[in-house]
Formats: structure tokens, C-alpha cells, sequence
């Protein structure tokens, strides 16, 4: 016997045996039958665009000033962090044009493919 021709037969001995109950065990289980169906969760269909639309509005609503302050402090560190990484590099190339300026090199020197090296290697000491 399987599990679904077992189910059959326990529905079957349930359903005549319900003539058998008394009103007041019919009521009962008829109030907890609608207590059950009212908590019951009833399943929406909709489309996977507005299912992401109300993961980030239940994300963003269960948001504490805490988080939100942390997030913007890091946002801020990031900023800084990059601007002054973007004013190192420009120190770096305002240095070598300088040198590169007061030097007295050929202009072969400059179209030299060795010279990107030794630029790269100077600016490093």
C-alpha cells in the first residue's frame, strides 16, 4: 500500500465516522478549522521585477540611524581615500615632468622606448 492509496483510506474512515461526533466536538473543530484557514498564508502572484522591488523596500524599511550613519562614514572614508590617492599620483607626475623640464635631455632621449623604464624606475628612488 502507498502513501496516497493510505491517505484514501484514512479520509474514508474519518469522513464516516464524522456522522458519529457529537454538535459540540463538530463546532470546535469547525472554529479551529477557520482559525487555521484565517493564519493561513495566502500566496500572490507576481513578477520577479516587483518581488527584488519589495526585498529592497523591506531592506531599506528595516534600516536603523545607526547603519545608516556607518554607511555614510564609510562612503566618506572611501571619497577621501580617493582623493588623496588621485593627489599622490599627480605629485608624482608634477615631479618627474619638473625634473624632465630642468634636465638638459635630447629629444631622442624622450622618444626612447627604454626611457618609460627609467622614468618608472627614477620616479621609485
Amino acid at each position: 500500500m502507498n502513501e496516497l492509496h493510505f491517505g484514501y483510506k484514512v479520509r474514508q474512515y474519518l469522513n464516516r465516522s464524522l456522522h458519529d461526533l457529537p454538535p459540540t466536538t463538530l463546532s470546535r473543530l469547525e472554529a479551529a478549522r477557520q482559525g487555521a484557514l484565517a493564519r493561513q498564508k495566502i500566496t500572490v502572484n507576481q513578477s520577479v521585477l516587483a518581488a527584488a522591488g519589495s526585498f529592497f523596500q523591506h531592506q531599506f524599511d528595516n534600516l536603523h540611524l545607526k547603519q545608516i550613519l556607518m554607511a555614510l562614514a564609510l562612503l566618506a572614508g572611501v571619497a577621501c581615500y580617493t582623493m588623496w590617492d588621485a593627489d599622490q599620483q599627480i605629485t608624482e607626475l608634477e615631479a618627474i615632468d619638473s625634473a624632465l623640464l630642468a634636465d638638459d635631455l635630447p629629444i631622442g632621449a624622450l622618444t626612447d622606448k627604454g626611457f618609460d623604464a627609467w622614468l618608472k624606475s627614477a620616479s621609485r628612488q
